[in-house]
Formats: structure tokens, C-alpha cells, sequence
């Protein structure tokens, strides 16, 4: 049986073109012509392009793998040996490659996917993203850390800006409620606080009322956290501390 150039082209997944410069150069000449003159390729031709192909695939260039093919001393099972021995080699560069591109991948989804000038439009100084890798070392293994990382891959920056206006809002009414002389257990300084709970449950994860407290308490623990809630308002992240605790004592 015999195969038509354009059938051949089909099974080995190569150009009609790329067919007749082989036969060309003398790399693949088809045993046979039809009536027509028209190039057939027989199944020993077929085992002679697979050779090609692997080597080619390789990055053989064309001479060498004509000089390996025509040697007439080589093994046709030597020939197989090796190619298995050099697929096996880029086989596994391969996948070591694949694996470093899913792992960039990953890192890439799972961070802010805004520009440096679309951050500093939407955060300014403060990037969110300064103390990530602690945050992950902190609670990378949490299902929090896993949703909140989720949701943040998915926002825009139309998203960012929103939920930075929120926060904005947020800190410019509790302010104004210090200001006023309201107290931490007040209704008032109680409910901003169920706001500011409500916030992180809209935009990054399920923040249940112990979580709350962990975080309040982490408001003056850290000093930066500290100093961040103390810059929009002097004694703000005491004060936001104790609102915290005490709404999450009142839904108790």
C-alpha cells in the first residue's frame, strides 16, 4: 500500500511543502511515482519521516539527521533507543518548564492583577500588596486566606477603586464618631463596627465575629496596623478595638 504526499502531510502533522524539500535534498525520497508522476510513500518510507520527525522535534538539524539516518552501521533499534533516551530528557525539562509557568501562573492569579500606575490610581502610598508574603506565611494554609485570594483575582480595577471608596467613607464616618466623643460600646461605635465586619465578609472573605475579635486585636498588637488605623485618626485602633469586641460580644 502506498500514501499520497498529501495523506503523508496528514499523518505526520507536516506541511505537502516541507514533503517535497526533504525529497528535495534527498532526506525522504518516496519509493514510488504514480502514472502521473505524482509521489506515493510506501510504509517504509512512513518509519523513515517518523525518524525525521522525532529528530527534528529534537532540534536536530536536517544534515545531522541525515547522517545519522544513512550511517550504515546503525541499529534501526539503536535509533529508537535513543530518541526514547532524548524524548525522556526533554519530557522532563518539559515538565520541570510546565510546572515553573503553572506556578507563575498561580502567583499571577492569585495576587491584584492591577499595573503599578493602576495601584498607586487606586491605592496611592499604601499597597496592599506590601506585605503579601507575610500574610501568606501568617495564614496561607486558612480557607480565609484561599477566598480572600480567590475574590481578589477577579476584581478590576472599577472593583478596587469601589471598595476603596467604601473604606474611605468608612474611616471618615468612624472618625467623625470619635470626634463626637462616642464611646466604644456605644450603638453607634458598635454598629460601624458590624460595617467594618460586613466589609471584609463583601469583599474578601466569610469574617465570622471570632475572627472579628482576632483582627481587633491584632489592630494594636501589630504596629503597623496600629499606626494605619492611628494615621486616619489618633487612638483610632484602640478605640475600633474595643467597638469590635463589644459588637461581637452583643451578637453573641
Amino acid at each position: 500500500m502506498s500514501y499520497s504526499v498529501g495523506q503523508v502531510a496528514g499523518f505526520a502533522g507536516v506541511t505537502v511543502r516541507t514533503l517535497h524539500h526533504y525529497d528535495d535534498i534527498g532526506l525522504l525520497a518516496p519509493s514510488e511515482r504514480s502514472h502521473a508522476g505524482h509521489r506515493r510513500y510506501n510504509d517504509h518510507d512512513l518509519d523513515r519521516l517518523q525518524q525525521i520527525v522525532f529528530y527534528r522535534e529534537l532540534g536536530f538539524p536536517l544534515e545531522e539527521v541525515a547522517a545519522l539516518l544513512d550511517d550504515p552501521d546503525a541499529d534501526p533499534r539503536a535509533h529508537l533507543r535513543r530518541q526514547r533516551e532524548l524524548l525522556t530528557a526533554r519530557i522532563e525539562k518539559l515538565q520541570k518548564m510546565a510546572a515553573a509557568v503553572e506556578h507563575a501562573m498561580e502567583a499571577r492569579k492569585m495576587g491584584i492583577n492591577l499595573t503599578p500606575e493602576e495601584r498607586f490610581e487606586v491605592f496611592g502610598d499604601n499597597d496592599p500588596e506590601q506585605y503579601a508574603q507575610e500574610v501568606e506565611q501568617r495564614w496561607g494554609g486558612t480557607e480565609a486566606y484561599a477566598e480572600s485570594q480567590r475574590r481578589a483575582a477577579r476584581y478590576t480595577k472599577d472593583d478596587w477603586k469601589r471598595m476603596q471608596a467604601e473604606t474611605d467613607a468608612w474611616h471618615e464616618r468612624y472618625g467623625a464618631l470619635m470626634a463626637a466623643g462616642g464611646p466604644p460600646a456605644g450603638e453607634a461605635a458598635m454598629d460601624l463596627a458590624e460595617e467594618h465586619r460586613q466589609h471584609m465578609n463583601k469583599w474578601f472573605y466569610e469574617c465570622s465575629y471570632e475572627m472579628h475579635r482576632c483582627l481587633a486585636e491584632m489592630y494594636v498588637a501589630d504596629e503597623r496596623f496600629k499606626a494605619f488605623y492611628d494615621s486616619v485618626r489618633p487612638g483610632m485602633a484602640e478605640h475600633l478595638k474595643e467597638a469590635i469586641l463589644a459588637n461581637a460580644t452583643r451578637h453573641a
